[in-house]
């Protein structure tokens, strides 16, 4: 089967599609064809390697599994023999997290990982993109964030992948959503249900006299230490980028009512991540919720895509399509 596959740390150059072995299922496992995987920022910094720390869980010179992505949706063509939820023929999405490889035309999965049957109203590329975005939104919202109807939140990043699913998840939830966003994003992230969008080229929200009760920093531009001027008493600064600026705000947190909080949703348990698909559901279904698909690309286009991801100009999600 043909795969992309990363040798070496780098640039989107490092990246090429070969011929690997195609994938037997043992027992618990379920072989699936792959229509759609997800192409992320998480999977560009897969690539390159950065931070440089966490090379000591992706592998120390080169990625430890080298086919990136973890979002994907499909057929399922082959079960194990001890698999009993899934049969040959059903459409199914989810995520391989740490595992990645679905930027490939077949995985194995076990299917007591993150697998689930596709729900009719998602398409393939859809379905493929619900555990970047939407679930890691809604967990930040949800459980880190605690948003309550009428309550303020502020997005910083409202055009990116985590964003756009920000912005209509925080007001499901009942929140005033402020977004954050250039300029040429501002008409997307209204269309979107902010009720306030601020253009970072010409202010920086951290200078505002009004007050949030969540800042959610999607992208990880900004820090506790320059957003807890915006936050009310009890405020929350989220974000699921950790860097050296995060640390000490996090291990302090015991020492103020104002909170920095950080997680890495895709390493959640998998019963939370089935749980939140799950909730997520008359989300996504609601006839106006916008899964923001920007770009779509071929297998052979994959350099193509993780220079558009570097880029920083992505707009809401970009996939695979297979």
């Amino acid at each position: 089967m043909k795969a992309v596959v990363i040798e070496k740390y780098g640039g989107p150059e490092v990246l090429s599609v070969q011929d690997v072995p195609m994938p037997l299922p043992k027992s618990n496992e379920v072989l699936v064809q792959v229509n759609a995987s997800c192409l992320t920022r998480a999977s560009a910094m897969m690539r390159s390697g950065t931070p440089r720390f966490a090379r000591l869980f992706l592998g120390l010179k080169r990625p430890k599994n080298p086919i990136p992505g973890s979002g994907f949706a499909g057929i399922v063509v082959k079960v194990g023999s001890d698999v009993a939820d899934f049969e040959v023929g059903d459409a199914v999405f989810g995520e391989t997290a740490e595992a990645f490889g679905t930027n490939a035309e077949f995985i194995c999965i076990p299917d007591t990982r993150v697998i689930l049957p596709m729900p009719d109203h998602l398409s393939f590329e859809k379905a493929a993109i619900m555990c970047d975005g939407p679930v890691t939104s809604y967990n930040f919202l949800k459980f880190l964030g605690d948003v309550k109807p009428g309550q303020k939140v502020l997005i910083n990043g409202a055009s990116g992948s985590l964003g756009v699913a920000a912005v209509q998840i925080a007001k499901y939830m009942g929140a005033e959503v402020t977004g954050v966003c250039s300029g040429a994003n501002a008409e997307l992230v209204k269309s979107l249900g902010a009720d306030h969008v601020i253009d970072y080229t010409k202010e920086d929200f951290t200078q505002s006299t009004e007050r949030y009760d969540v800042v959610y920093d999607t992208v990880g531009k900004s820090s506790f230490g320059k957003a807890k001027k915006v936050l009310t008493e009890n405020g929350r600064f989220l974000t699921p980028v950790l860097t050296g600026s995060m640390l000490l705000p996090m291990l302090t947190n015991w020492a103020r009512k104002k909170k920095a909080k950080f997680d890495a949703t895709g390493l959640s348990p998998v019963a939370k991540v089935k749980t939140m698909l799950r909730a997520l559901e008359p989300i996504v279904k609601q006839e106006h919720y916008d899964a923001v698909l920007e770009r779509r690309y071929s297998m052979e286009q994959v350099v193509e895509a993780h220079r558009y991801i570097d880029s920083g100009r992505k707009r809401g999600n970009i996939v695979m399509s297979l």
